[in-house]
């Protein structure tokens, strides 16, 4: 799961955007940062819980950046479950 976080089309990255995955039902699994703000992280896995999607933890923003290709530390990213596995958006 987490190689499908290396692929731009498959996944989002940043709290608001994995929020918002979450809110429209598009997130298959959330990956977050432990060192993320407590206020977002609490905020992030409250949604997912609700949603019944799975939440992954990540030790530190840097980490996470790293995993998803990003050159900013991110506190959250998600697997987008709208997008088939050959990465290729169908919108």
């Amino acid at each position: 799961m987490p190689e499908r976080l290396k692929k731009r089309a498959m996944r989002v990255v940043g709290a608001r955007q994995t929020l918002r995955a979450l809110s429209e039902g598009k997130a298959e699994t959330v990956f977050l940062a432990m060192d993320a703000d407590h206020h977002l992280r609490q905020q992030v896995e409250q949604e997912a819980g609700a949603r019944g999607v799975p939440v992954r933890f990540m030790a530190t923003m840097e980490e996470l950046a790293q995993l998803c290709r990003v050159d900013v530390p991110s506190a959250a990213a998600a697997v987008r479950k709208d997008v088939p596995p050959d990465g290729r958006d169908e919108g």
